[in-house]
């Protein structure tokens, strides 16, 4: 019987076996990339994602044979440091995953050969202050210390020493650091009663996020007006540390582990309180809704976080169905150019943030379903800034042609990216940002 050309089933994603030792076999994971590269060379129909497929394509194109066989080993690692995780490979655009018989799952080998790489290697000093979030935004937000760094980041000759000592390009658009976090700034909701849903639970227990933390305050903010104004109360998780994914990307699995041991029973109290889970940040959402829960399959508190965390706009539209959303919206947006995050798009809830966006009056979202190139840290190392502008190119060529009055990502590390790349002056707003404009708070 001949194989199945594609398949119409539902995909299913298998849990991630790391705690295997053929996991770590270098000779089996040659043999497992060699079987989906081939695959992958026969299909291309991810040439237009991330450059890991171009530079797949080019080695077996520029190979003796022409065929994945005359690639070398060692060229393997070109294409596996282009993967940033991003999964659209798997969920948007590859015609074999699981439960087709050739179960491909590209992400997940190449998440594989960097955690290989990673306990063979390591990493170099860059990369684990790029993915050591926590400890570089607890130095770097300290008072004075945050002005400094912000202000040094601007300074072109500093950046250049900066790229040739450190790697870090020049060319990138460095996040601010903030001295009064999120943290600082929250109060816990007072005199709101929640009232629950058919779906929700109607009060809300907010995860920061390092990024929302340190770095973009601003958005948590307006997201906790926003569901106070919609009669949600809010309260912030006691503690929290990263979630994980910088690590993720490194192939450190040990580290997020560790991440998820100090999150997850925090997050399980408060959804064994009543509350359902949040943050504003796709990646972080991203985590806790399927990362951990492939990692760890029989973990039933991780479960329990899968099940109650929700993406911001997912929540708001869940509340709008249930008749308990505010739609009286005094000021309308007219045109938006709107991002679509590609960890958002992997979450397969929709497009819940244009939806939304789409109840305001005399508003009209065009989504943009192109990755912006960004990814956590890729954009900013030296090696790769120029490739992650090219791959965000079209994203800037739409925005253009849409000629809005705003444009916005739900990742505001994208939006920013947009925003260097188009170089015109103008500023990227988070949709939350725009949804408290909307409603006037």
């Amino acid at each position: 019987m001949a194989p199945r050309e594609g398949s119409l089933e539902a995909p299913t994603r298998h849990p991630l076996d790391w705690k295997s030792e053929s996991f770590y076999d270098k000779e089996n994971l040659f043999q497992e990339m060699e079987r989906i590269f081939d695959f992958c060379h026969g299909c291309r129909r991810c040439v237009s994602l991330c450059n890991s497929f171009p530079t797949l394509f080019d080695l077996v194109d520029e190979s003796d044979t022409m065929e994945v066989d005359g690639v070398k080993k060692e060229d393997y690692w070109k294409v596996v440091d282009h993967c940033y995780l991003c999964d659209l490979c798997y969920m948007t655009k590859c015609p074999y995953i699981p439960p087709h018989e050739w179960n491909l799952d590209f992400p997940h080998v190449m998440l594989r050969a960097k955690a290989v790489q990673f306990k063979e290697h390591g990493t170099s000093f860059r990369n684990k202050m790029l993915s050591s979030t926590d400890t570089v935004g607890s130095i770097a937000g300290l008072p004075v210390v945050s002005q400094t760094v912000n202000f040094v980041n601007t300074i072109k000759p500093v950046r250049k020493v900066m790229e040739s000592v450190m790697g870090i390009s020049a060319d990138a658009k460095l996040p601010k650091f903030e001295s009064k976090t999120f943290r600082k700034r929250f109060t816990a909701s007072e005199g709101i009663t929640a009232e629950t849903g058919e779906t929700t639970t109607g009060k809300v227990a907010l995860f920061a996020t390092c990024y929302g933390n340190r770095n973009e305050p601003g958005m948590n903010e307006d997201l906790v007006a926003v569901l106070e104004h919609n009669g949600i109360p809010v309260v912030l998780a006691e503690k929290e540390q990263c979630c994980g994914m910088p690590k993720l990307e490194l192939g450190d699995l040990e580290s997020v582990a560790a991440a998820k041991e100090a999150n997850i029973p925090v997050l399980a109290r408060l959804v064994d309180e009543g509350y359902d889970l949040m943050a504003v940040v796709p990646s972080c959402a991203l985590m806790f809704k399927q990362e951990l829960p492939l990692m760890f399959p029989d973990d039933e508190d991780v479960k329990k976080v899968q099940a109650a965390f929700y993406d911001p706009f997912e929540y708001l539209m869940l509340r709008h169905k249930e008749d308990k959303l505010k739609t009286e919206f005094p000021n309308a947006l007219g045109k938006v150019a709107y991002h679509v995050a590609c960890h958002l798009r992997v979450q397969n809830i929709g497009l819940k943030t244009r939806d939304v966006l789409q109840l305001i009056p005399n508003t009209e979202v065009m989504p943009i379903e192109r990755c912006s190139g960004h990814d956590g840290t890729y954009a900013v190392k030296k090696e790769f800034n120029a490739i992650s502008n090219k791959i965000c190119r079209p994203v800037v060529n739409k925005v253009k042609q849409a000629e809005a009055e705003h444009y916005t990502s739900d990742c505001m590390m994208a939006g920013h990216h947009i925003e260097s790349n188009l170089n015109d002056g103008s500023a990227a707003k988070h949709p939350m940002t725009l949804l408290r404009m909307a409603y006037g708070i």
